[in-house]
């Protein structure tokens, strides 16, 4: 079953940046486990996995705006 993680809300931050993924196609994930970290104009927040399973595609790339 595919699931789809989605970026949540940063309080109102628009076109924040991807800087780091901290994980990989093929890697098994828990729930709150750090998969991303963004950068915003003010913070840089990890991005935590909403729930377990492995990791079948990532669709964006370090540099990316979100």
């Amino acid at each position: 079953m595919e699931k789809h993680i989605i970026i949540p809300d940063l309080g109102g931050a628009e076109g924040v940046t991807v800087i780091e993924l901290l994980v990989k196609p093929g890697q098994t994930i828990t729930p709150e486990m750090p998969l991303l970290t963004l950068e915003g104009d003010k913070a840089t927040m990890e991005v935590p996995a909403p729930f377990g399973g492995t990791v079948q595609a990532i669709q964006i790339k370090v540099g990316d705006t979100v």
